[in-house]
């Protein structure tokens, strides 16, 4: 199919915003309780290592659940898929605000919440791939990996001065009613595809696919990068309060710190992947992304004066989110026609796998006596550069270099 031929449609902007604020709501819900981690052990009378365990869910679901997600989305489409997600994220996020008093009910939310995660976070591909032309499609999964660090921004930010000014329940209360307004949203605005194709998309069935991926060298090495970028941006936002406190800085400071890390994301999800769509190029990006994070963390782990951890908070989201999108687009194109949604569920799987290990890993090595995180931070920093010598030896894919 010639792309100078292809037709395409201005709804597909409306299926996107739609699926924007679904993914941005359920990350919302997954990070809310990482900035105020002690704040809400001491509400709940448990252990920080438990209100850990709260985001942490999210990965070990993640683990058991991506692959079946990506078969429902490849095999029944984005409506039935999606909506999966979006129905789970809206009813378990108001449970939770409902009865936010009672840990158990809040452990409970957040697990039906974490069910419902890669229902959406595995159909960004999918979404881009069935709705919009190549030329467009890096740019798509960028706003689709945008809302990702658009809720985990909300939930860094606002989550400590919400519950500061008002309570801890108030404030999953009114995250409660925001979950079950934006699955209204897209149950009612989602189209399953435009009335003609906008490209080739993922045709092989899916345990074929998985077969075909896992023999392939170069995604491989791909899943080496999203399992030590993804995997430490995970644990970083995990314990940003705990890897800033042993320093003097206050959950509000590191509320700000995580916000603006997220911060740098957005603008690295709205610069870098439309400028990978316009050279047609995909390596060069991924390959700066993983170099420009490692002075980054290294600022996390080590700086003592607040403007310097929020400035290396900023510079480790700017290139490391990056190369969320740019990775998922070059994932589907290595791998075409394997279905864009099983290529982006084990991305997002190889990443949970390693959160969960550098969550447990980060909080076991902390020095005992002080608590500092600075340690095993060091560690992500040398798996950070093991992933940039990895990305200098991916080739472009033949559909990006050719067309």
């Amino acid at each position: 199919m010639e792309e100078s031929s292809v037709k395409v449609y201005g709804y597909r902007w409306v299926v996107l915003l739609a699926f924007m604020l679904v993914v941005a709501t359920n990350q919302l819900l997954w990070i809310s309780f990482a900035p105020i981690t002690s704040e809400a052990a001491a509400f709940y009378g448990v252990s920080n290592l438990s209100i850990g365990v709260l985001s942490m869910v999210f990965m070990v679901v993640f683990i058991f659940l991506s692959i079946p997600a990506s078969w429902v989305i490849d095999t029944w489409g984005i409506r039935v898929g999606v909506g999966i997600g979006a129905l789970l994220t809206g009813v378990f996020g108001l449970l939770r605000g409902l009865l936010a008093s009672h840990f158990t009910w809040v452990f409970v939310s957040q697990m039906g919440i974490a069910v419902g995660q890669p229902f959406v976070l595995n159909a960004i591909a999918k979404i881009a791939g069935r709705w919009f032309p190549l030329r467009e499609r890096a740019t798509a999964s960028g706003l689709g990996s945008l809302a990702t660090y658009a809720g985990i921004l909300v939930g860094l930010a606002a989550t400590p001065l919400l519950v500061l000014r008002t309570s801890l329940p108030t404030t999953l209360l009114a995250y409660g009613g925001v979950s079950a307004a934006s699955a209204l949203v897209f149950l009612c605005l989602a189209r399953e595809r435009p009335p003609t194709p906008v490209g080739p998309e993922g045709r092989a069935l899916v345990l074929d696919g998985l077969k075909r991926v896992l023999r392939d060298r170069a995604f491989a090495r791909l899943l080496l990068l999203f399992f030590i970028g993804l995997g430490a941006f995970n644990a970083v936002t995990t314990w940003i309060e705990d890897i800033v406190r042993p320093r003097g800085f206050s959950i509000a400071q590191a509320g700000l710190a995580g916000g603006l890390m997220v911060l740098g994301g957005v603008i690295g999800a709205a610069l870098f992947p439309p400028l990978s769509d316009r050279l047609r190029r995909r390596v060069p990006f991924l390959v700066l992304a993983l170099t420009g994070a490692i002075p980054g963390l290294a600022g996390i782990a080590f700086a003592r004066s607040y403007g310097l951890l929020l400035a290396s908070a900023f510079v480790l989201g700017l290139f490391l989110l990056s190369a969320g999108p740019i990775g998922f687009q070059y994932g589907a194109e290595l791998t075409h026609p394997v279905p864009e949604g099983t290529t982006n569920g084990l991305l997002l799987l190889a990443g949970q796998v390693s959160g969960i290990a550098f969550i447990v890993g980060m909080d076991a090595l902390k020095a005992p006596a002080t608590g500092s995180m600075s340690g095993p931070l060091l560690v992500l920093i040398g798996l950070l550069a093991v992933a940039v010598l990895a990305a200098t030896r991916l080739k472009e894919a033949a559909q990006t270099a050719g067309e």
